[in-house]
């Protein structure tokens, strides 16, 4: 074989799986027609194992949570590798309730964080306006979250693509077709667009929702996840008076906002989440409706400048945890349907396939979030068996 991993898909999840292959003295290609440019372009980079803690969801909790213990490390390595600021700030994070059904829904996600023993405090209204000076005044009330931070997650993948190149990592700007496979079935590598074979010991499926679209391996074989579509808006401030300082996450008459500050003053603002397949289009009532209840929790919004209207698709799955592990076909993994949290278990996943690409087995706390959970319980698979390329723009936030 030529290489010894081909990751399929240059996402956040792809870039640092080969990234930390490359490290380990490991022969790697990363095949994505526009390495860094989707998924994870799209993504708020919020870093939130305890706001993303949600009830009948005990065992990806305690992943959240291991994941976030990875990240300091993660990005002070990072950092020192590439030069490069990714803009990691342990900033903690702000649970707001506009009115008095919000807030009720706070205290139930608070007494479930308390069940799990996070790290959450509950707020009056006018100690939310301490925290934040800027929310309004008609906040009644929520929650301090000190372990939920942020990375800014487009300087995180300038900083993974730097590493990779630094490190050796091959990366391929085309569209994956198939994967290549023997008499035996054992996977050998992928076919791209342009019909040349690049072959390794090891093919690695990072393509978010569109992993059940790969051709070469029978459908079942693939993990099941779907696409979930999410706009985000950015915003430009200034960076020398920002509005907000900390990420804002709140509830405005039961819909979910997230307000997520940068170094230079601007925010991401997003929170929608529709199952409309693989439709990327930006709908104005999207639009608007996140600005509305964005201006409800924070009034001097108005005064931004609305620079960026995008959208994604998040890679769901059945149950909402991962799917990292090896598939049915010999030599072929996969590591996808990370869906709100790809950014957050990035570092551990990456290390995970390190492990799997030289012989050993999915460390914990990954180890219970293979393919077979889903596929062999019978409960579903893939969306499509189509055979069309790959295109991996898909966000994870």
């Amino acid at each position: 074989m030529d290489l010894d991993a081909i990751f399929v898909g240059g996402g956040v999840i792809g870039l640092s799986g080969a990234w930390r292959a490359a490290r380990r003295g490991l022969s790697v290609a990363v095949v994505d027609p526009a390495p860094g440019h989707g998924a994870s372009w799209v993504a708020a980079g919020m870093l939130a194992p305890v706001t993303e803690a949600h009830f009948g969801e005990e065992r990806l909790v305690s992943l959240l949570v291991a994941g976030a213990d990875r990240w300091a490390s993660f990005a002070a390595e990072l950092e020192e590798t590439t030069g490069l600021d990714i803009g990691y700030q342990r900033c903690g994070t702000a649970v707001v309730a506009l009115d008095t059904s919000d807030r009720a829904v706070i205290d139930d996600l608070l007494e479930l964080q308390w069940s799990f023993h996070l790290d959450s405090v509950r707020l009056s209204g006018s100690q939310c306006r301490d925290l934040v000076p800027a929310l309004a005044p008609g906040v009644r009330g929520g929650a301090h979250v000190p372990g939920d931070h942020q990375v800014d997650n487009r300087r995180l993948i300038a900083a993974l693509l730097r590493a990779c190149a630094l490190s050796g990592v091959d990366l391929v700007a085309s569209e994956v077709v198939e994967v290549t496979t023997r008499v035996d079935r054992s996977a050998t590598g992928v076919r791209l667009i342009d019909r040349s074979v690049i072959e390794a010991s090891t093919i690695v499926l990072c393509a978010g929702s569109e992993t059940g679209l790969l051709g070469g391996v029978p459908p079942d074989v693939l993990p099941p996840v779907r696409p979930v579509k999410g706009v985000v808006l950015r915003l430009r401030g200034s960076a020398s008076v920002p509005l907000v300082t900390r990420t804002v996450r709140g509830l405005v008459h039961g819909r979910s906002c997230y307000l997520v500050p940068r170094a230079d003053g601007s925010l991401v603002l997003g929170a929608t989440s529709e199952e409309r397949g693989f439709d990327r289009t930006v709908q104005a009532g999207a639009v608007h409706a996140l600005l509305d209840d964005a201006r409800a929790l924070i009034p001097g919004i108005d005064e931004l400048e609305l620079v960026e209207c995008m959208a994604g698709l998040r890679p769901g799955s059945p149950d909402n945890g991962p799917f990292v592990g090896w598939t049915e076909v010999p030599g072929l993994a996969a590591a996808t349907g990370h869906f709100r949290n790809g950014i957050l278990l990035a570092p551990l996943t990456a290390d995970a396939l390190v492990a799997m690409v030289v012989g050993n087995p999915v460390p914990d706390p990954l180890s219970g979030f293979g393919l077979g959970r889903v596929i062999r319980g019978g409960s579903g698979h893939a969306a499509s068996t189509s055979a069309r390329p790959i295109s991996t723009r898909t966000p994870e936030r």
